[in-house]
């Protein structure tokens, strides 16, 4: 399977890359990791972009790393419309008080639109 994660700067595409990471480990997927650009995340693209470089090198996995320009949302979209992927791993979504999913506007935008099957790390 060929699969593409989307990150912004966030702990939370840490943590989804960290899981895509394993999976891709388990069933040896095709890698492609998609750095959206956004400017008020906790971290950089290119802080991004070392610290998936590491966590890649660590677990012995070999991916791409493509950084994107422009609207999160709609880079991920683009980048996935130009590759043959089979799925688009992104993280996002918290639960409410009330127990229901709540989504950012980037994750809800990419579930929406994304050309391809949509994988939600929570």
């Amino acid at each position: 399977m060929n699969v593409l994660v989307g990150l912004v700067g966030s702990d939370e595409s840490i943590k989804t890359l960290r899981r895509t990471i394993d999976r891709t480990s388990e069933v040896g997927d095709d890698l492609t990791v998609a750095i959206a650009e956004k400017p008020e995340a906790k971290r950089s693209q290119e802080d991004m972009a070392e610290q998936a470089e590491k966590l890649l090198t660590e677990a012995n996995v070999d991916a791409d790393i493509v950084q994107l320009e422009g609207d999160p949302g709609s880079s991920m979209v683009d980048y996935a419309e130009q590759g043959e992927f089979d799925q688009l791993v992104i993280g996002g979504g918290t639960l409410s008080p009330m127990g229901k999913i709540q989504l950012g506007p980037i994750t809800e935008f990419v579930l929406l639109n994304a050309p391809t099957t949509v994988k939600l790390v929570r």
